[in-house]
């Protein structure tokens, strides 16, 4: 269905306002699924925070001006579907790899990620980014090791608290008074 020319504009708004918030954007190749499988591919998309949209090149690339992620313009070519990750930088990356495996005729073409384009190979390495929760998960374990360590020297048993005493007090007395 053809768009008019305030539906090019609504939909340029759209993607351009969503573009704006997001984290990251994933290009790939949809060639040769069915209806189907879109709609499938769209509805874990959304279960996980990710806004997918089939837009003309052009389109896109009007959208994405001004944005982070202009430097993707270039390299939409083809019949092409964005994902942008809203919350988690993440997430497009891993809804696009977990369903690629399943139907090889989705190809990631790109993948642009804080201002920087990677060719679609990297969708493997962005989308093993850990979500926030497992990112703090692993700030939290990285601070409390010298923390759980200081509390094992001081819930020591008092005596090897008496034998370290003796020996720091022996370490501190001058010689000459021996």
């Amino acid at each position: 269905m053809a768009l008019n020319l305030d539906d090019k504009k609504a939909l340029v708004a759209e993607v351009s306002k969503v573009a704006a918030t997001a984290q990251s954007v994933v290009a790939a190749e949809y060639r040769g699924l069915t209806v189907g499988q879109m709609t499938d591919l769209r509805s874990k998309a959304r279960a996980q925070g990710v806004y997918m949209r089939v837009v003309k090149n052009t389109l896109a690339r009007k959208a994405v001006a001004g944005t982070a992620f202009e430097n993707i313009g270039p390299i939409l070519k083809g019949p092409l579907v964005l994902a942008f990750s809203k919350d988690d930088p993440g997430a497009a990356a891993r809804v696009l790899k977990a369903f690629a495996k399943d139907h090889d005729k989705l190809i990631a073409t790109a993948v642009s990620l804080g201002g920087q384009l990677l060719p679609g190979k990297d969708l493997d390495k962005v989308a093993a980014l850990p979500t926030r929760d497992q990112a703090l998960a692993q700030l939290m374990g990285v601070m409390r090791a010298p923390i759980q360590k200081l509390v094992g020297t001081l819930a020591a048993t008092p005596p090897s608290w008496s034998a370290l005493w003796t020996r720091c007090a022996s370490r501190s007395r001058p010689r000459a008074l021996e």
